[in-house]
């Protein structure tokens, strides 16, 4: 063979390979596509379901999550929340309230389609419909050491030089990765449409209740016409979970209202000790076990992660050999526990707390103006749980008095 048909042959050969490959379109799969696409590398984003899809998911967008989006993005806001009520269980009801907004609330399939359009903008390609069975990084799938093999349910393989796995945390990266879970949660939820007289009496204000059983609690979101409702506790007493939603809904006097969606999902929390990375594959938001382990937000933790696998995994796309990969797949895993990993351990003891004394909670949530500013600037994004914790010496003895006990 010549060398110009050798340097055609290579560039066909190059040009069949991905610099990324991300699978899962959600927040965290489209922020990292995104990322990805701004540094300008070829970028292949796969999802399995037809968008836009639903996800059960309350939708509150706190300010880190607004400060993580693309530049110029415009959240598709069904709410903007300026009061928070607070109820122990249905009993001792407060409403607190805000002068600036709290937080916004969004429909996922909105919000994930929008993110996923961000992406293509910049460059990106979307491919749905595409079920990915297995990722192969040895064997005959794989032309060489700088490649990862994604194989589809068809059996069509895709090439790339680093994958990102956000395709949620039942998923097949994580699976690969080998990422290691010690808490998962169960959460109800309803799409329950009301009339106008209704929907007038929520709007601007969300409900949070302290549940039953240890760690639980409820929620009721309002979007326009519809108010999200649901629950979310320990798994392993689906049945105790099911009746802390039939009773809320009941308590709430929307037992009437026949729901247009009822759906469940189950929330799992990484381990400190888990895998982020194996060889050129990453892992993101749920399929990394990334959320905060008290509240179970995920949507910022899907944004923060997916953003940082996205540029770290172009830096494994330039790597030549699988020491500098494995370098640079560490240095996100630095990224990711020195940010993400901090706030979820303080999350974790936060729990802890909450398990063994929601009631203290309660008040010293809605009794306490300091403990109202530290929620509402949690929610704001001005400050996160981990540095509260960092700058409040009493809320530094309160919490290691809990582990201790």
């Amino acid at each position: 063979m010549s060398s110009e048909n050798a340097d055609a042959g290579h560039e066909h050969e190059e040009s069949s390979v991905w610099d990324v490959v991300v699978v899962g379109a959600g927040p965290a799969g489209a922020s990292a596509a995104y990322a990805a696409a701004v540094a300008g590398r070829r970028v292949l984003l796969l999802e399995k379901a037809e968008l836009p899809r639903y996800k059960t998911c309350g939708g509150g967008i706190i300010g880190y999550s607004r400060d993580s989006l693309p530049p110029g993005f415009e959240l598709p806001l069904r709410d903007r929340i300026h009061a928070v009520t607070f109820s122990l269980n249905g009993r001792l009801s407060r409403t607190r309230r805000s002068k600036r907004m709290l937080f916004g609330l969004i429909n996922r399939p909105e919000f994930d389609a929008g993110l996923v359009e961000e992406a293509q903008k910049a460059g990106a390609e979307l491919r749905t419909g595409a079920t990915v069975s297995r990722v192969e990084q040895h064997g005959a799938a794989v032309p060489d050491r700088r490649t990862v093999a994604v194989v589809l349910s068809g059996g069509e393989t895709v090439l790339a030089r680093a994958v990102v796995g956000a395709d949620g945390s039942a998923g097949r990266i994580g699976a690969h990765v080998g990422v290691k879970l010690d808490q998962v949660d169960l959460g109800l939820e309803a799409e329950i449409p009301v009339p106008p007289t209704v929907a007038e009496d929520w709007a601007g204000r969300v409900l949070i209740d302290w549940g039953p059983m240890p760690g639980s609690y409820g929620w009721v979101f309002p979007k326009g016409d519809t108010l999200t409702v649901g629950v979310i506790s320990a798994r392993g007493d689906g049945g105790g979970t099911k009746r802390y939603l039939e009773d809320f809904v009941a308590r709430l006097g929307l037992a009437g209202f026949e729901p247009k969606i009822s759906s469940g999902h189950l929330t799992r929390c990484r381990s400190d000790d888990s895998p982020l990375s194996r060889g050129r594959v990453l892992v993101c938001g749920d399929a990394a076990g990334l959320l905060e382990p008290w509240t179970r937000e995920g949507i910022s933790f899907a944004l923060r992660s997916g953003r940082l696998a996205g540029e770290w995994a172009v830096r494994v796309a330039e790597s030549h050999d699988a020491v500098d990969a494995r370098r640079q797949a560490l240095n996100y895993a630095f990224a990711i526990k020195a940010g993400l990993g901090v706030e979820m351990s303080v999350g974790r003891r936060m729990l802890k707390l909450f398990e063994r004394r929601p009631g203290l909670l309660h008040a010293v949530l809605t009794g306490f103006r300091p403990a109202w500013n530290a929620f509402a600037g949690i929610t704001r994004g001005t400050t996160s749980l981990a540095e509260l914790v960092r700058s409040h010496p009493l809320a530094q003895r309160a919490l290691s008095t809990m582990d201790r006990t």
